[in-house]
């Protein structure tokens, strides 16, 4: 079986930058499927993250097995909680919410997953999940009633990310919220970049070529578009970005 989490850890080395879609299955119909999974294999992406804060829709499965038929990328599932786990994905970004102090998000979910991940094929990369004030309440902080790391406070992010990579999480994910009205800054960007040795993963409120560009510029290895896509399946036509080792 691929292994993932080494494909992110030797593009990082390389200086190669990642794309990640993310797919909310509840804002996703299926007789849509056809079109996004054919945007998706047009555009530069090159994994595909699956999942949302709340997904109310049972159509995990059938949405993951469909987009394998059709798609080579590799498929991570991105749960909010124990529902949201497919065996039929590549791997799962096992998040634990360390910006915040909810138990339930920082250990009880996880514990409560086990029992479905240690019967599954799931590679399972453990990440460290920081949450960023964006201007609105997002979904995240409403589910996971964990209010935001204020997004001028640069040093407790970064803090609480390099925490993280001693804490063992494989992945660091910089996360302004779906439909943020704000990325997260380039400063913090960078100074969370140069105070971790694992991946950085950075979303939320991206919506153009240039904040992409900036976040990798910054130090993001991996960049997640969603709402963008979303709400403009022809996102990605009008450019095309360099994530080439520099």
């Amino acid at each position: 079986m691929k292994n993932i989490y080494n494909d992110i850890l030797d593009s990082k080395k390389l200086n190669q930058k990642l794309l990640a879609i993310l797919l909310d299955p509840d804002k996703i119909t299926i007789e849509k499927v056809d079109l996004i999974i054919s945007k998706i294999n047009n555009s530069q992406a090159t994994h595909i993250f699956i999942g949302g804060s709340e997904v109310k829709t049972n159509i995990l499965d059938h949405l993951i097995i469909l987009i394998k038929q059709k798609c080579n990328l590799p498929i991570v599932l991105f749960p909010g909680n124990p529902s949201q786990i497919s065996e039929n994905a590549g791997a799962i970004l096992f998040l634990s919410l360390i910006s915040g102090r909810n138990p339930d998000f920082l250990i009880e979910h996880q514990v409560n997953s086990v029992p479905l991940l240690s019967k599954s094929n799931l590679e399972v990369i453990s990440t460290g999940y920081i949450l960023i004030e964006s201007g609105i309440e997002t979904a995240v902080e409403r589910v996971s009633k964990s209010k935001p790391m204020d997004r001028t406070n640069i040093a407790l992010a970064a803090q609480t990310a390099l925490a993280g990579e001693y804490l063992g999480h494989k992945l660091i994910y910089l996360e302004a919220g779906s439909g943020a009205r704000l990325a997260v800054s380039q400063a913090m960007i960078n100074k969370v970049a140069a105070s971790i040795s694992i991946p950085l993963i950075v979303g939320g409120g991206i919506r153009s070529k240039q904040q992409i560009e900036s976040a990798y510029k910054a130090g993001a290895d991996l960049v997640v578009i969603g709402t963008a896509f979303e709400d403009d399946l022809d996102f990605f036509n009008n450019f095309e970005l360099n994530l080439k080792p520099q």
